[in-house]
């Protein structure tokens, strides 16, 4: 729970209050720039979620089978891993609805490691359903699910310090940072881990432009109803009148750069106002709203943002296809 002082008031704020105002902040913050933008981290809601889980399971989506065959692969090597130093807490950043986790989780379970799976994710809906699913797939599973931002999350991962932490960050979620926020965000992991402690994280790997154009431009429109799901949202809960079906999903793939981006962009000028914030936008014919960068990576800059980092690569892990790399890092001495 937050705690915001205001003069002699003191306000106290659930945690899905304060991600709220959170939410509108960057709605009027996004709105006012110029070029406009809105994160996709707040395209997860229910619909959201349901969503993303139709777009992994397209066959233009290669990036959740191929993690999914890594994991199934080396699961024995990561069980004994992950064992090194005995019983540990499994924190797993952006667990969604953790189809790939639970093979890794099998494992451990089935083997009777002593461990305790932490997910984290910025959807409750997401934490809901993953424990639930659990509850039953694997009784014995100790889970304690909680919903939150990385970053903030990352603030309290350091009373996570009586046993070691494996912490896992799957699906490259790392990809939807630039280079320094990506090292920014690796200083913060690797501030809360200590000498025993492990990250295992998948980043995507540089290939084909056009492979990564169709995994993120569907042919079914499905990725484009889930960037509309942002501006659904707004209007849902913030009454606001963007006329959703006026924008189109655009995304576009830089391979020098390996920067994949996302777009929402206005097919008509239109008026938008969003009565709860006391806001209102003009868009101009072909107007773009950026909602998201997809980084792809190869060994090279996966070094480099290690060692910015203070981190060390341990081990590097590929599917089958030579797609999707997952790398265990520690901290570097």
């Amino acid at each position: 729970m937050a705690i915001y002082e205001f003069e002699t008031r003191t306000i106290y704020m659930t945690k899905q209050e304060t991600f709220q105002l959170e939410f509108e902040n960057h709605v009027i913050e996004g709105l006012k720039a110029f070029p406009k933008f809105l994160s996709s981290k707040y395209i997860y809601d229910d619909r959201g979620d349901e969503l993303f889980q139709q777009i992994m399971a397209l066959p233009e989506y290669y990036l959740t089978e191929a993690e999914y065959n890594i994991i199934d692969s080396y699961k024995d090597n990561l069980r004994k891993v992950f064992n090194t130093h005995g019983a540990f807490d499994l924190i797993e950043l952006g667990a969604g609805d953790g189809k790939k986790t639970k093979v890794l989780l099998k494992e451990l379970v089935t083997n009777k490691v002593d461990f305790t799976y932490i997910p984290i994710d910025i959807s409750q809906h997401a934490i809901d359903e993953l424990t639930n699913s659990l509850t039953t797939l694997l009784p014995d599973l100790e889970v304690q699910g909680e919903q939150g931002t990385y970053f903030k999350v990352l603030e309290r991962l350091a009373t996570y310090n009586k046993r070691p932490k494996i912490i896992i960050v799957l699906g490259s979620n790392i990809g939807n940072l630039d280079h320094p926020q990506a090292i920014e965000f690796l200083k913060k992991i690797k501030d809360v881990m200590s000498d025993q402690d492990f990250l295992f994280m998948g980043f995507d790997q540089k290939k084909d432009p056009l492979t990564i154009q169709h995994a993120y431009a569907d042919s079914q429109g499905v990725t484009q109803e889930f960037n509309r799901n942002l501006l659904h949202r707004i209007n849902k809960e913030m009454d606001g009148n963007f006329p959703v079906n006026n924008f189109e999903h655009w995304e576009s793939y830089d391979p020098e750069t390996g920067t994949a981006k996302s777009y929402l962009i206005a097919k008509e000028p239109c008026d938008v106002e969003i009565k709860k914030l006391k806001l209102k936008t003009t868009f101009k014919k072909w107007e773009t709203i950026h909602c998201e960068i997809s980084q792809k990576y190869d060994d090279d800059t996966v070094e480099w943002l290690a060692n910015q980092s203070g981190l060390k690569i341990e081990m590097i892990y590929e599917d089958h296809q030579k797609l999707f790399k997952d790398y265990l890092f520690k901290i570097k001495k």
